[in-house]
């Protein structure tokens, strides 16, 4: 792996691709515990971190890990740990305080075969829906899923951007082959740095959960700053404090919902998803992450051989995009083929949508294998 982080293109992993991406964002600390396939990154930061004033700690466990992040992240810095799916699953309590804390951080999960131990070695996308409903109560997610090594770097910036920018949890959905295998990359420096609202009174006034703004997103004091204050899990009122009334749980978790429902829109203008042939398309394939990546190949050979076919690859799975259901139902679509590696995840919200007039089928596969372009075509014959 090439060293150079001058903009050259270089030869490296989607793993250490994700760990540069997040230092070059303003990721100071790392906690985490290893665990196949993630843990190059978390060797990755062990190694960078300190080169750049940072702070890299392996905690015993991953539920450890993640408490340490929620810390990190109120003491000021840019925090992230990263993992596989069992290990999500042991930090899945500490992330919902993390919503209800709103506390800026990026967990990166890279996705292997389940369920329980499954195939440590290998991919998955079986684990799309623990991302979004990982933890118990109301909250709203964002999810971005990586195709290719470069994403990798360019999708820890815009997570970490997200966080800092909404104050919440953002996860990162890589996979067992993403992260492991090698790509050409260019470490560049061609994109804004977002920070955390900082508090908008004085230290006297200041409420940890006061909204001054439409953006329902409240400013930020570093722990152990000037600005004192008290912060829990239990529902709260703005100053932090524990309120149990029923008016103050709705008013809060529609806080806490709505300011990422409202920027929807938004997250999808700064991560959009991929479409191509979508003005004539009468059958869309759908796909992610790394099995989006035999598509291409396969809607061009049906589209020489007379067929109209597009394609949509997501790149941010959570909020799902409901304007881009929308948009192919005012197209005409007739149908829409999710193509997953798991037995139907991302199906099931795009289900929701036939109202709109289009049949949605899917090539739905629980294996660790992504589909080849010739799979997908031959697959694709049967609906065309």
């Amino acid at each position: 792996m090439s060293s150079d982080r001058n903009g050259k293109l270089i030869l490296t992993t989607g793993n250490y691709a994700s760990a540069e991406g997040a230092i070059a964002v303003g990721c100071r600390y790392f906690g985490g515990y290893p665990i196949t396939p993630s843990s190059e990154i978390a060797h990755y930061m062990s190694r960078r971190l300190p080169q750049v004033g940072g702070t890299f700690i392996q905690m015993e466990d991953e539920l450890a890990s993640i408490v340490s992040v929620v810390g990190a992240s109120y003491a000021g810095v840019k925090a992230m740990t990263a993992t596989s799916g069992p290990g999500l699953s042991l930090m899945a309590e500490t992330v919902g305080l993390g919503f209800m804390l709103e506390a800026p951080m990026v967990i990166i999960t890279v996705m292997r075969g389940g369920p329980s131990t499954g195939q440590p070695t290998k991919a998955s996308q079986s684990d799309v829906m623990q991302t979004r409903y990982l933890s118990h109560g109301d909250y709203e997610m964002i999810v971005l899923a990586p195709s290719t090594v470069q994403e990798c770097y360019d999708f820890s910036i815009y997570g970490f951007n997200l966080a800092e920018k909404y104050r919440t949890p953002v996860i990162i959905a890589t996979d067992g082959i993403v992260g492991q295998m090698m790509e050409p990359v260019r470490y560049h420096s061609n994109f804004e740095i977002i920070n955390r609202k900082p508090p908008q009174v004085s230290p006297d006034e200041y409420q940890p959960f006061q909204v001054l703004d439409e953006d329902l997103i409240p400013g930020m004091a570093t722990a152990g700053s000037e600005y004192n204050f008290y912060v829990t899990g239990l529902t709260h009122d703005d100053t932090g404090s524990p309120d149990m009334t029923p008016e103050r749980a709705v008013k809060l978790i529609t806080r806490l919902c709505d300011k990422i429902r409202r920027a929807r829109t938004e997250i999808h203008e700064y991560v959009p998803w991929e479409e191509q042939h979508l003005d004539d398309a009468e059958v869309v394939i759908l796909s992610y992450g790394i099995n989006s990546r035999g598509v291409p190949e396969a809607v061009e050979r049906a589209r020489e051989k007379g067929h109209k076919v597009g394609l949509i690859r997501l790149r941010t799975l959570w909020p799902f995009p409901e304007e881009l259901m929308e948009k192919l139902g005012r197209l005409g679509v007739k149908k829409i083929i999710v193509n997953e590696m798991n037995y139907g995840q991302i199906i099931r919200e795009v289900e929701r949508f036939r109202h709109l007039g289009f049949k949605v089928t899917g090539s739905l596969v629980p294996t660790t294998i992504p589909f080849s372009p010739r799979f997908i075509y031959e697959e694709l014959l049967k609906e065309v």
